[in-house]
């Protein structure tokens, strides 16, 4: 129940800001919409400081991911693109299929069968994903105190100075301040042995999913994420009930298949979208498997922590994802426009 509700927070926190909508994610990745940069930026300027604050107090433990260097890189790589495909993270994902976004169905379902794949190729993709250069971060490479605490809060300003440099540019108000806010103290509270005892995370749920309903998968791997795959698995059961109970309070609870970006670049076709979203789903859900994690796992959660891992998977995704973004829409918004331009000069002559 503890989880279910820490879940709920989570969500309700991600939905205040909109941070779940495909319009919000999929609009960063042809930059229309900073939103989802300003928050996980600002998120990890105040985390690192709180939760290093935190640490240091022996009120918490790391919980750094190990630096797999080519799981990293071919890992971020298949999570950009694929985050940028299905517009919805590992986490967000499940919140908009509560408030009534079909679409997010297809890619979850994407995402375990994503998941499931991996779980079953375990020991044969294991070599590819690199030597393990261990459990490196900002502390471990500085353990002098006085020169970790002035790298690490030169590194919380830098990143929470970007956050603020990108709302002068882009100025849409401040819920995602208070989200980035709120997602540092509920990081903190989770890093609390007696709350969770480890960050909060998404894409091992998925694993967790496919592996429990068919069974499949090798027997290694399923003792490597069976106990935070449950724990995972009934925190996002709490994000949907957030995305669901809050979209029916304030009224806007709706069954859409199509989301207004989507439609924007592709059209309205259902079948069309439903099928960019299971392939978007898996690559998602394949590349968090492969280096270890997602957006709030990986990016939010191992960034709070300054884990070389985690920093590089940012890097390597949102290089991926505004790539991919300006592949996979803005070509196409172009071919739409030219289309328009060419119907209007016709039907003039």
């Amino acid at each position: 129940m503890e989880t279910l509700m820490l879940g709920f927070i989570f969500g309700a926190i991600l939905q205040y800001a909109r941070l779940n909508r495909f319009d919000t994610i999929a609009g960063m990745a042809v930059l229309r919409n900073f939103t989802i940069a300003k928050t996980i930026s600002f998120t990890i300027g105040l985390g690192a400081l709180l939760l290093q604050a935190e640490i240091y107090f022996g009120w918490a433990d790391y919980h750094i991911k190990p630096l797999l260097l080519a799981g990293v890189l071919m890992g971020g790589l298949l999570f950009g693109v694929g985050m940028a495909i299905l517009g919805y993270c590992p986490g967000t994902v499940v919140i908009s299929l509560g408030q009534g976004n079909l679409d997010a169905l297809p890619g979850i379902v994407g995402g375990v069968c994503g998941s499931l794949v991996f779980a079953i190729a375990y020991p044969s993709l294991t070599p590819l994903l690199g030597s393990n250069l261990g459990l490196l971060s900002v502390h471990s490479l500085l353990p002098d105190n006085t020169a970790f605490w002035i790298a690490a809060t030169a590194l919380a300003i830098l990143f929470m100075g970007i956050a603020l440099l990108l709302h002068r540019l882009q100025n849409q108000g401040w819920r995602w301040l208070h989200a980035a806010i709120g997602l540092a103290l509920l990081n903190m509270l989770l890093a609390l042995p007696s709350v969770a005892g480890h960050p909060m995370g998404a894409s091992t749920a998925f694993s967790f999913a496919g592996m429990s309903l068919t069974g499949l998968g090798d027997e290694s791997y399923w003792t490597k994420i069976a106990g935070p795959g449950a724990w995972e698995a009934w925190f996002l059961t709490g994000a949907f009930l957030a995305g669901l109970a809050f979209s029916l309070y304030q009224r806007t609870f709706r069954i859409t298949n199509v989301p207004a970006l989507w439609v924007r670049y592709y059209g309205p076709n259902p079948a069309k979208r439903f099928s960019w979203a299971f392939i978007g789903g898996f690559l998602l859900l394949f590349g968090a498997r492969m280096a270890g994690g997602c957006t709030s796992g990986h990016i939010i959660s191992g960034g709070m922590q300054l884990a070389l891992s985690s920093l590089l998977f940012a890097v390597v995704v949102f290089v991926a994802f505004l790539a991919t973004g300006r592949i996979f829409y803005r070509s196409r918004g172009m071919v739409s426009a030219l289309s328009s331009s060419r119907s209007l000069a016709i039907n003039e002559t």
